[in-house]
């Protein structure tokens, strides 16, 4: 009985580190190729958010539910773990808010660089 017991703890504890590790994975973005990033909604490049790359890596559903919504502005667009990026500024930030100052949050520099990178 406490074998069985030890293992159902135990089963519980692995299903509780797996949920944690999907939702961490799902905040982190994908850089399926060069000046391409993709989250689990959109894919955009330097010129802004791609029906056709959203297609390509997540496929036609989601390009097609993403586009269905209405005319909206592709070039300044905020992926699922808050990185906010403006494509005529060339800079993606930590959020897309703005400082007291008024200026935008702190430069992501990673991300920018591999959205922008020449």
């Amino acid at each position: 009985m406490q074998k069985l017991l030890l293992m159902s703890c135990m089963l519980t504890v692995l299903a509780g580190c797996q949920s944690f590790s999907n939702s961490t994975s799902s905040l982190s973005l994908e850089n399926p190729e060069r000046n391409v990033l993709c989250d689990q909604y959109i894919c955009a490049n330097s010129q802004g958010v791609s029906k056709e790359l959203t297609a390509k890596y997540l496929g036609d559903t989601q390009a097609n539910k993403i586009f269905s919504q209405g005319k909206f502005d592709t070039t300044q667009f905020t992926f699922s773990n808050g990185i906010f990026c403006d494509t005529k500024e060339q800079r993606c930030h930590t959020d897309r808010y703005f400082n007291q100052d008024g200026s935008r949050s702190v430069n992501a520099a990673e991300y920018t660089k591999a959205l922008f990178a020449q």
